[in-house]
């Protein structure tokens, strides 16, 4: 039915960076972003270290890799290590833990570019590919828990949450199919579901791991957030409340060095324990559209985007109950309702997911430094990528604009690929490699 690879392999591959560079590295973006507890999940693969991307947007959900020496240019033909046709369309974005990549797809219903088909033929496929190679190791297919969404607007499709994975598993999350775990060799060894709800824009919020917990935003599902044991799948807490979230919860330091669980829904922010689900505090935004964009954070403050209106702000964490009065630092008009920013150096930068202008604003005042309209940038529901001191935004047409990160506009690069393609999945950053995965194919982009 589907050919089972489409790769070009090229003859020289960029050699990683040495061991202790990778280390000294990883430790100092820990610090940045205030996540030293976290840890980064490198592995020996002979001589070489990869620099991990083992959920949504990487290490601590910053968007941020370590990795240098990955290109500026790229085409079709240039600088594509290989490329690989997978089973099906999604939205979900490449995880890579050492040599493995996982992800998600749909297939046999309602497929952009395919005839719609009937709702019984829809399967939802986790795949396992090389990442050295590409070539696919293995393929689960799921049957979904039926009925599912009729339609999904703007072709979202049923597989857009990212995995995530930790040495021994990988973890997905279905929607109201529910959450799967799966050891390295495709076995599954737990399947629990979180709720029964769906929603036209179907299911996007990505789990996330915090010490023997999974933790997942099921709004859509129970509107609800979910932890449950890693090892077994049994649920060990679980909040309601959680409305009109599809963002990717994010795990930060305050300033005490607590951990908070920090989840944006319609019109507030709030903060739990992941230990036990105690809710912390909350953060009137005044933001009333649901919220996609997922946190980011630095030095026990948490910046947050979105809303159809466009806004972001700034929070002091470490409250109790209302903070609103006491602990927002900041907020302005200007902002996303899709794709989540980065922080870096002082800044915060970002692009609109409809006009393509992209951002920077100071994070300490929210003062805006440049806001740059870049010509045919087009939908962009991708999440940006920082590495090597530049940024990648990618949209929906398979253009990618590599930018400086620094306060001050420098458009460094356009890159394209498939000219008629679709491409919602945010990029991933492994060793000196970028993985960018559209409705067809995952990429593997490095220096010939």
């Amino acid at each position: 039915m589907f050919s089972r690879n489409e790769r070009t392999v090229m003859n020289k591959r960029s050699s990683s960076c040495l061991t202790l560079f990778i280390f000294a590295s990883a430790f100092t973006v820990l610090q940045v972003i205030g996540l030293s507890s976290l840890s980064v999940n490198a592995y020996a693969q002979g001589k070489k270290q990869i620099d991990d991307w083992a959920q949504f947007r990487g290490t601590g959900g910053s968007g941020i890799s370590t990795a240098r020496n990955l290109p500026e240019r790229w085409s079709d033909t240039d600088n594509i290590v290989w490329k690989t046709r997978l089973s099906g369309a999604g939205t979900s974005s490449p995880v890579i833990i050492g040599d493995r990549i996982f992800l998600t797809c749909y297939r046999g219903y309602s497929v952009a570019g395919e005839t719609p088909g009937e709702m019984e033929d829809l399967r939802l496929d986790v795949i396992c590919l090389s990442r050295t190679k590409g070539n696919i190791l293995w393929t689960k297919s799921i049957k979904p828990d039926f009925p599912e969404q009729p339609t999904i607007r703007d072709e979202h499709g049923y597989s857009s949450s990212t995995p995530a994975a930790d040495k021994d598993r990988v973890y997905v999350f279905l929607g109201k199919t529910g959450v799967f775990a799966f050891d390295y060799d495709g076995n599954q060894v737990w399947h629990r579901q979180v709720g029964s709800q769906l929603n036209g824009w179907g299911s996007a919020a990505s789990p996330v791991l915090y010490e023997n917990l999974l933790l997942v935003n099921a709004s859509v599902e129970s509107e609800s957030l979910v932890a449950l044991d890693k090892k077994t799948g049994k649920e060990k807490w679980r909040v309601n409340g959680i409305k009109e979230a599809w963002n990717t919860p994010l795990l930060m330091k305050n300033m005490s060095g607590e951990t908070e669980l920090i989840v944006p829904i319609v019109q507030k922010i709030r903060s739990f324990s992941p230990k036990t689900g105690r809710e912390l505090w909350t953060c009137d935004t005044g933001i009333n559209w649901y919220m996609v964009p997922s946190a980011v954070a630095n030095q026990g403050i948490v910046y947050c985007i979105g809303g159809r209106s466009g806004d972001s702000l700034a929070i002091k964490t470490g409250g109790i109950g209302d903070i609103t009065q006491t602990h927002l630092l900041w907020k302005l008009n200007k902002g996303s309702n899709v794709s989540s920013p980065i922080f870096y150096q002082g800044y915060l930068y970002w692009m609109h997911e409809k006009l393509g202008i992209a951002y920077c604003v100071d994070a300490s005042t929210g003062k805006v430094i440049y806001e740059e309209r870049i010509p045919r940038a087009g939908q962009i529901y991708a999440a940006p990528v920082l590495a090597d001191g530049k940024l990648y935004y990618l949209s929906r047409n398979g253009r990618t604009f590599v930018i400086d990160a620094v306060p001050q506009f420098r458009l460094l690069a356009t890159n394209q690929l498939e000219e008629r393609g679709r491409f919602d999945a945010s990029p991933a950053v492994a060793d000196n490699k970028l993985f960018i995965r559209s409705n067809k194919y995952l990429y593997c982009i490095g220096k010939e």
